[in-house]
């Protein structure tokens, strides 16, 4: 367990579960965060089995009977279950946290460890990430909030995101990315056109399948993720094959493979205006950069290895400078501290530009799901 001094004070002893994808716990009492190891992928038995064995030793250990138990917004991680046999058993209140507010409280946090006067005010959160519940029930993770605290009462309003595209088959389109492949280019061509980019992942009847199901709306699942759009530009400059061996498999063969992006392509940002928050929300279109890509493709057939990395490195950089974009035209007045998490913010091409910017970008805590725990307990410390 590491432990972290943080200059908030609070009553309550607080527990918070994590997410899935990379289990890991905290416990903050007295000041004090003690946040674990990554026990992996909850999702298997032993390490489950295992996080809740860490977990039951260290509340026995140190006699922690907490007030408030963090988890996930996703209804069906297995933290989520947990945290529902804790609270009962602990009498404790459950509070469900998003995940993309909790990587980016997990910045928030060790900026506050580097500097205890450091206050939040009016502040803007990136998180990028692969998979994580939304607010609205769709899959996120190309997310901008705007951070305030008025009249002691914490403000997270969701100001801009990535535009949503269809997982076909839900989290199937994560393991085979030519799902998500197919589903974008079907915005802007026609279906032999789109089958001409499939075809070396699936046969004419496997397309024929996915095409009606994704024409009939069956078992498809809207994501604004950064990390979705990154595996479909992946496999469609040849990069990564349509099953990937571990998860991050696509985007780091994407970045491994990277030069120098071009320069002529301008973010395309839509405005929409949400009656539910009463705010304007920017949508920076990554339909508009796969069109951008795939005319390029059909001007160079024959695509070289060095026009390959170029057009590699010009999809990271469109939506690094696309967000940033969104933030100045939401704040073109004020200079605003930038905070970034979340497990695509690794990304060097994309961190780089933003913390080029003045974003800050977590370096002690993980910035993926092994850091969420921590967060979550952040976001409730400045909630609460």
């Amino acid at each position: 367990m590491n432990t972290y001094q943080i200059p908030i004070k609070n009553k309550k002893t607080i527990l918070a579960l994590g997410a899935e994808s990379a289990g890991n716990f905290s416990v903050y009492e007295n000041r004090n965060i003690s946040h674990s190891q990554d026990f992996n992928n909850l999702i298997i038995d032993t390490n489950f089995n295992q996080y809740k064995k860490e977990l039951n030793k260290f509340l026995a250990e140190n006699k922690i009977k907490p007030d408030i138990i963090l988890v996930d917004l996703h209804p069906l991680y297995r933290t989520t279950a947990l945290g529902e046999e804790l609270s009962k058993k602990y009498k404790a209140k459950q509070i469900k946290i998003q995940h993309h507010l909790a990587h980016i409280f997990s910045s928030v946090g060790e900026k506050i460890i580097q500097n205890s006067k450091f206050k939040i005010q009016n502040s803007i959160g990136i998180a990028l990430d692969g998979t994580g519940y939304g607010l609205d029930g769709k899959i996120w993770g190309g997310e901008i909030f705007q951070l305030s605290i008025n009249n002691y009462q914490l403000t997270t309003n969701r100001i801009g995101h990535l535009d949503n595209q269809i997982m076909i088959s839900g989290d199937l389109a994560v393991k085979e990315p030519a799902r998500m492949l197919l589903a974008i280019l079907n915005k802007f061509l026609g279906k032999k056109e789109v089958f001409k980019y499939i075809n070396k992942y699936y046969t004419k009847n496997e397309f024929e399948v996915l095409y009606n199901q994704l024409q009939n709306n069956f078992n498809c699942q809207e994501t604004s993720s950064t990390g979705r759009i990154l595996d479909a530009v992946s496999i469609l400059l040849g990069f990564c094959t349509n099953k990937r061996s571990y998860k991050h498999e696509p985007i780091d063969l994407l970045e491994q493979n990277s030069t120098f992006p071009y320069k002529n392509i301008k973010p395309k940002i839509i405005k929409t205006y949400s009656q539910e928050s009463g705010i304007i929300i920017y949508e920076l279109s990554t339909t508009f950069l796969f069109a951008y890509l795939i005319k390029y493709l059909q001007k160079n057939i024959n695509l070289s290895a060095e026009k390959a990395g170029r057009l590699a490195a010009t999809a990271q950089y469109y939506i690094t400078k696309g967000l940033y974009e969104i933030i100045k035209m939401q704040n073109a007045k004020c200079k605003m501290q930038i905070f970034l998490s979340g497990g695509i913010s690794n990304n060097k091409i994309i961190s780089s530009y933003l913390e080029q910017k003045g974003a800050f970008a977590n370096k002690k805590i993980p910035r993926g799901d092994a850091g969420l725990s921590f967060g979550q307990i952040i976001h409730q410390l400045f909630a609460s």
